[in-house]
């Protein structure tokens, strides 16, 4: 499948973000665009001929921010700045993350504010049709002055320099865009500068979180409602009412999430005359809990759409009146406070989840065999399953530790407080990874304890549920090798099985 968008700069969506995120990608532009990306590179060559002295125009960089340039090197001065910042380390970034920052990296800079030539974007915009991206190094921003090492990187094949992935190969750059029809530039005045300062890589990887944490939020929804099901747990904790009185906007929103999957079933009224008073807080507060995750994750939706279309290099191009201004653009604490906030909010669903989990096998909780298995000590069950999840729910408190509130001072204390936002962004990948495991786990439990409640049935739409799982992991009527079960369930999460509920929401 493949996306084409039609790039207005300053309006990506939400879901144009992540349509660039997961597909293929084809840019179109209006000619119109390209009036203002003129006027912004005019306004510098104007500056350059007036003979005034500008901050990476004509000087160095950071602590030799005084060191003045002669003209006839300012193409040099940027090829050299590109060169020496692509030190990145570490993994590559994957192709669909490489592709959203190098999208957005391309609407920042037609946006006009920047003073960059024409053909150097669409250099860019060519390479993204021709579904080529570079590869960049994972590791070596501290999110201040912007992601300097992987834009440096990100910008090394427009000057035939560095690697690109293509086709899913990993390829020296200049044979690339060689084989394309396309062809290197050199760099002019302002260039190297306007590629490399900016958020776009820790905005691309916080985004990678946030669309991670979507899918993983609805599966983590329906494993709940199944629990709840399995556990013969009540559903008036999810009454309407009882959120309304409190006014939070994500509980009330969980709570109508939860009261669609629980519909009347068999099992529910099997267990109405049940003398029990009160449900544990995993099965009773669900809608609290992953009502303040939806609220986190709406907030962080704001701030990083926001990013994702601002102007954020530096110095930036404005008008004759206003003229060349050196500022901080590029500093991305609010990407990394967003990153943060996505991180305590993944933890939590994968939290809850486990707790959910040490419930289900618990045979004086969930009124269950102990640990969902018949013959339970010749046969261990989910047993170790849970332990699993224990593990894992324990790694993400370790993860969600803020990111923001570290700072480390570079390039000899001129840039003395950093965000850490690329970082902030980049251990979500992990975090959800191991979400996906603690809510397969938990769908295998809420599963099991649907089959063993058999003859009963659940509603229709956790039937449906239950039996995509069981396409996949069959009933636990005796131990076996249990990965197998976890992963192929875990792949029913990426895919996004378990129904689409918070889509809209963050997108209103």
């Amino acid at each position: 499948m493949s996306f084409e968008l039609n790039l207005n700069p300053g309006e990506l969506t939400l879901s144009d973000l992540r349509n660039i995120f997961r597909h293929k990608t084809t840019i179109v532009v209006d000619d119109s665009r390209w009036g203002i990306v003129e006027k912004s590179r005019q306004r510098v060559i104007d500056t350059i001929d007036s003979g005034e002295t500008v901050y990476g125009i004509n000087t160095g960089f950071g602590r030799l921010a005084q060191t003045t340039i002669d003209r006839d090197q300012l193409g040099t001065l940027q090829r050299n700045l590109v060169l020496s910042h692509a030190t990145g380390v570490g993994e590559n970034l994957c192709e669909n993350t490489a592709r959203l920052m190098t999208v957005m990296k391309i609407g920042s800079l037609m946006r006009g504010f920047s003073g960059i030539r024409r053909e150097v974007i669409e250099l860019m915009i060519n390479m993204i049709n021709a579904g080529m991206v570079p590869a960049i190094p994972s590791q070596g921003s501290v999110g201040a002055s912007g992601d300097l090492a992987p834009l440096a990187h990100m910008s090394m094949p427009l000057i035939g320099e560095g690697e690109v992935i293509w086709g899913g190969e990993v390829m020296a750059s200049r044979d690339a865009l060689t084989k394309a029809g396309l062809a290197p530039i050199e760099l002019a005045a302002k260039e190297g500068l306007a590629l490399m300062n900016g958020t776009q890589t820790s905005t691309a990887l916080a985004l990678k979180g946030l669309f991670e944490a979507e899918v993983n939020f609805n599966a983590a929804v329906t494993a709940g409602a199944m629990s709840t099901e399995a556990s013969l747990s009540a559903r008036s904790p999810h009454v309407h009412e009882i959120h309304m009185v409190r006014g939070q906007p994500g509980q009330i929103e969980a709570a109508r999430m939860y009261r669609e999957l629980l519909t009347d079933s068999e099992i529910n009224q099997s267990h109405s005359d049940c003398a029990k008073v009160q449900d544990p807080y995993c099965l009773r507060c669900q809608p609290q809990v992953m009502g303040a995750i939806l609220d986190q994750m709406r907030y962080a939706t704001t701030t990083l759409v926001t990013e994702a279309n601002g102007v954020t290099d530096n110095p930036l191009v404005f008008n004759e009146e206003v003229g060349v201004i050196s500022g901080g653009n590029f500093h991305a604490e609010p990407v990394a406070m967003a990153a943060d906030n996505l991180a305590i909010a993944i933890a939590e669903i994968g939290a809850l989840s486990e707790r959910r989990v040490a419930m289900l096998i618990d045979a004086a909780m969930s009124q269950l065999p102990p640990f969902l298995v018949k013959d339970a000590g010749l046969n261990s069950g989910f047993m170790i399953a849970h332990v699993t999840a224990a593990a894992l729910a324990s790694e993400n408190k370790s993860h969600a530790h803020p990111a923001s509130v570290d700072s480390l001072p570079t390039s000899a204390n001129q840039e003395d407080h950093v965000s850490m936002a690329t970082y902030a962004g980049r251990r979500l990948g992990t975090m959800n990874e191991n979400v996906r495991n603690i809510v397969a786990i938990e769908l295998l439990c809420a599963a099991q304890g649907i089959s063993l409640r058999r003859p009963l049935k659940s509603n229709e739409q956790l039937e449906h549920f239950h039996s995509e799982i069981r396409n996949v992991a069959a009933e636990w009527d005796q131990d076996r090798y249990f990965k197998p079960d976890i992963d192929a369930v875990r792949e029913l999460i990426e895919a996004d099985v378990f129904g689409d509920r918070i889509g809209a929401y963050l997108e209103g």
